[in-house]
């Protein structure tokens, strides 16, 4: 079969004959139809996200959407290295399938359900969100902010806050279900006097797709000054870290806050409570569609389209 196969985590994947996967017993083969680059996919193929094993060569993907032996079509999740989902065929566990609603098109599942699971999960598995509170999205201007806005929206959030760089998408954030937006384009004290008048109002989570420099600011105004006043809880969910993998966290911060740090992804959350996401992001997506910007290609043309940066989820259709 033809595939895109990392020989190298210093060089984008080449597009080449692999070995046919052969499933084990517990295993089904899948004819692949589309598959997403996710931030994720592309961290691993770089050895640098913490699920990298160092097994080379390997195909890159975690998810994408085909068709089971049977006909079935199904989204589905890789389960056997090294064997992901950019290539003609892989293979997965049966309970690693989810059927697929009959009005959502193969490369919209590919490209929504890997950054809509992000939030997804985050807020229904480690933030137990409820109905009426509210959300602040640091990190709210790509393909996974934009969704977690929609998601937040649609899970009963009171009060959604985008925050982002980039002007035009932050202002898109706002068509999108975003009650305000903070943008990051301005100096640390006035950005840190934009989330403290935001925490006044009253804040119950925060998802952080950024980490770094964005993060401090944040957890900076969220310090309580003086002895005398009973912080509420603030859950900060640490989803993604592409302004920085490291901050520098003053402990006064949690001593005199409601803070709670919290992670959220593949280890945190459990493979049933991914998928269990999977199905509700799913449900939800065929009675109304999220908005998302894509981009399909032949994955022939993935070692020349791996770097391009993102304006949309790009999805590779073998």
């Amino acid at each position: 079969m033809n595939a895109a196969v990392v020989h190298s985590y210093d060089q984008p994947p080449r597009y080449e004959a692999f070995r046919d996967p052969v499933p084990a017993a517990d295993e089904i083969l899948v004819t692949v139809t589309a598959a997403g680059l996710h931030p994720i996919v592309r961290a691993l193929a770089k050895g640098a996200h913490y699920g990298s094993t160092g097994q080379l060569p390997l195909i890159p993907g975690v998810d994408g959407v085909g068709r089971t032996d049977d006909g079935a079509r199904v989204l589905f999740g890789s389960s056997h290295p090294p064997y992901g989902t950019f290539a003609e065929r892989s293979i997965t566990r049966r309970a690693m399938c989810t059927p697929l609603p009959d009005n959502l098109d193969d490369a919209t599942v590919a490209a929504m359900i890997n950054p809509a699971m992000s939030s997804w999960a985050a807020l229904a598995h480690r933030a137990h969100f409820v109905a009426g509170e509210s959300i602040l999205i640091l990190g709210a201007t790509g393909s996974a902010g934009h969704l977690a806005v929609q998601i937040a929206r649609r899970l009963g959030a009171k009060r959604v806050v985008a925050v982002g760089r980039n002007p035009r998408a932050l202002e898109e954030t706002i068509s999108l279900g975003a009650d305000a937006v903070i943008s990051l384009n301005q100096d640390r004290e006035a950005l840190i006097a934009a989330f403290r008048a935001e925490i006044n109002l009253g804040l119950d989570v925060v998802l952080d797709y950024l980490w770094g420099a964005p993060a401090e600011a944040l957890l900076a105004a969220i310090v309580q000054k003086g002895l005398d006043h009973d912080a509420g809880r603030l859950r900060y969910i640490q989803i993604g870290n592409s302004a920085g993998p490291t901050i520098s966290l003053n402990a006064a911060t949690l001593r005199s806050s409601g803070l709670e740090l919290i992670g959220s992804g593949f280890g945190s959350v459990s493979m049933e409570k991914i998928f269990e996401s999977l199905r509700s992001i799913l449900q939800e997506a065929a009675k109304s569609p999220f908005q998302i910007k894509i981009v399909t290609a032949p994955l022939r043309d993935v070692e020349r389209l791996w770097n391009t940066p993102e304006d949309a989820r790009l999805v590779f259709q073998p």
